[in-house]
């Protein structure tokens, strides 16, 4: 048994074919214009490379061992960040490892984790989810009041001394919907 990622088991590949067939969304917008379903196309376009990822159908490399001529098939992957399990998987790994080796290596750090259930006229994960570039100003509030609490704790002012962080934007829960987190890695004191 081979430890790679070997595509969506078939049950799974039928289910999101018929799904993704019944939407009736167009595969590419026409050069003349953003058709309505265009965001539709979208998420069919990340289902069908999630249904072709890891599948040696799709596209391979070979790798031959110059001395033994052992030979492996290393199947594409579709590179993804929506819903293919094995390219997220990768791309937190690569992220994690980057963060712990560069980043944070050498400072305490604690998790701050902001989940966006605010009530508002419309909730404030779908205003977020519907209006992206408005997660900054959202994210700079939540910063200023985390490195506020840091500084109150130091007894020291904002002129003083600041604080640094890492955060990593989650769009969805363990049930796949919407909620979005905010999940701040945030140093341990200020400096």
């Amino acid at each position: 048994m081979s430890d790679r990622w070997r595509g969506p088991s078939p049950s799974v590949t039928a289910y999101v074919g018929s799904w993704a067939d019944s939407t009736g969304a167009t595969r590419r917008p026409p050069s003349g214009g953003r058709p309505r379903s265009w965001g539709r196309s979208r998420v069919r376009d990340e289902f069908d490379a999630f249904l072709e990822c890891g599948i040696l159908a799709h596209g391979f490399l070979r790798l031959r061992c110059g001395d033994c001529g052992h030979d492996k098939l290393v199947a594409f992957s579709c590179k993804r960040r929506g819903f293919c399990p094995s390219c997220g998987a990768r791309r937190m790994a690569q992220t994690a490892a980057h963060l712990v080796d560069h980043v944070i290596s050498c400072v305490p750090v604690r998790q701050w984790v902001r989940v966006c259930q605010v009530r508002l006229r419309i909730p404030l994960r779908l205003l977020l989810a519907a209006q992206p570039k408005l997660v900054t100003p959202v994210l700079q509030v939540v910063h200023r009041v985390i490195t506020r609490h840091l500084l109150d704790q130091a007894g020291l002012k904002a002129e003083q001394a600041d604080s640094g962080a890492v955060t990593l934007m989650q769009r969805f829960g363990s049930a796949a919907n919407l909620n979005i987190h905010l999940r701040c890695l945030v140093v341990d004191g200020v400096y």
